[in-house]
């Protein structure tokens, strides 16, 4: 793994999280607690901070980046961002899935509860609402879904790749 100081800012990783031995994480990144940074894995806060929440897996292949003197990449609690998304510069709250290959540009919200399906690209700006489901390119809505038991559904898929975790370390 390449875990690495710029301009004086270095991650900031709890014991608790898995980092895959080829995953990258470089300058101002923030992990909380049981979160895991799988294989090919890039978390790059070098123009910009990145702070990620509680039980967040980044799967293999995702980049997550920020944009120089603009935008932050905050990320919630109980988020999956799937193998080789993208997101860049954008804020998504607790309680997402962000499906394989999906990219999420600037200055995006990306609310709790919520869907990103595999492939969609969110373009700037764009807000999606809580308890829905964006798909497409460019992402739009294509329906909602039931909060409460989305809720219960992510926050599973959260907690099986800590015990994913548990089997690397």
């Amino acid at each position: 793994m390449v875990i690495r100081e710029v301009n004086g800012k270095f991650p900031q990783i709890p014991d608790d999280c898995f980092v895959a031995e080829n995953a990258t994480i470089v300058g101002n990144v923030t992990l909380g607690a049981e979160c895991s940074i799988w294989f090919n894995a890039v978390v790059r806060g070098d123009v910009n901070y990145i702070k990620v929440g509680d039980r967040v897996n980044i799967q293999d292949g995702a980049v997550i980046h920020c944009t120089y003197e603009k935008h932050p990449t905050v990320i919630g609690n109980n988020v999956s961002i799937g193998h080789n998304a993208i997101v860049h510069g954008c804020t998504v709250k607790d309680n997402v899935l962000i499906g394989m290959g999906a990219i999420v540009m600037d200055n995006c919200v990306i609310e709790s509860n919520s869907i990103i399906a595999a492939g969609a690209v969110v373009t700037q700006n764009t807000v999606v609402e809580s308890g829905a489901i964006y798909a497409g390119v460019p992402a739009k809505k294509v329906k909602n879904i039931d909060e409460s038991d989305f809720a219960g559904e992510i926050k599973r898929i959260s907690g099986n790749y800590v015990m994913y975790s548990s089997w690397f370390k």
